[in-house]
């Protein structure tokens, strides 16, 4: 089987798809074959990104949809599973970050990054669970992050997220692997060249001038670890999957 067809016949419902990681990865997954369910708050760009993957010869199904409002979640599973009769594969990619010292207590901005990076997660994983429980197959991938193994200055909260989106992973492989076929992967890429720092502009700039001579990664570069895990052999469950910058030096 080609690279190009490894995921024929496979659907894959993917989180945060109009920029960065999901986007990228959205178009890679579609590359190999899948159906491709796209979600994101942003209906106008999820259809640009339709656009790109049917003008390539997939097939995508755009729905917007927000990760924290579990109603929308399921309805957005309930269409999925009627046009497509199954999900083979979800990425939980939507994710926020707002950095700041804990002495400043923006107890609204930690509120609202567990309520995309953990309570989100949650309601997806919860709403396409009894799918392939019923099928005896599937595969989670979660986009966790570096943060998720030692956090940072000004990313404690941030990094507690990922903390427990690798521990819900990891407990996930040893509820569901055996014992109902269902594969779990936790992606943790280092810094990536994203949107994720545009809502903050004095600390993107920071960053920016840190990373001046320095190699990020590239949103491409973190889909290809996706694509890996998910058209390995359906008999092995890559776990973690920890990519890099060369460049990051912690």
């Amino acid at each position: 089987m080609s690279e190009q067809d490894a995921l024929d016949g496979r659907v894959a419902l993917v989180t945060g798809a109009t920029a960065g990681i999901g986007r990228a990865t959205a178009l890679a997954l579609a590359s190999a074959g899948a159906t491709v369910v796209l979600t994101a708050r942003r209906e106008g760009r999820l259809d640009e990104v339709a656009a790109a993957i049917e003008g390539a010869g997939g097939t995508a199904l755009p729905i917007a949809c927000d990760v924290t409002d579990l109603d929308r979640v399921r309805a957005l599973v309930a269409t999925t599973l009627e046009r497509f009769g199954r999900i083979d594969i979800l990425v939980n990619n939507a994710g926020i970050m707002s950095l700041g010292p804990l002495s400043e207590a923006r107890v609204d901005d930690w509120a609202r990054m567990v309520a995309v990076n953990v309570n989100g997660v949650l309601h997806l994983v919860g709403a396409v669970l009894p799918e392939m429980i019923e099928r005896g197959a599937g595969h989670v991938i979660n986009v966790g992050s570096v943060a998720g193994r030692r956090p940072f200055p000004g990313g404690t909260v941030y990094a507690a997220t990922k903390f427990a989106l690798r521990a819900l992973s990891w407990g996930m492989h040893l509820e569901l692997g055996a014992a109902h076929g269902i594969r779990v992967t936790d992606i943790q890429p280092g810094y990536v060249a994203t949107e994720l720092l545009d809502s903050d502009p004095e600390t993107k700039a920071a960053w920016d001038i840190s990373w001046a001579d320095r190699r990020t990664l590239q949103p491409e570069d973190v889909a290809r670890a996706i694509l890996f895990a998910a058209t390995s052999p359906d008999h092995v469950s890559v776990s973690e999957i920890l990519v890099r910058p060369t460049d990051q030096p912690t």
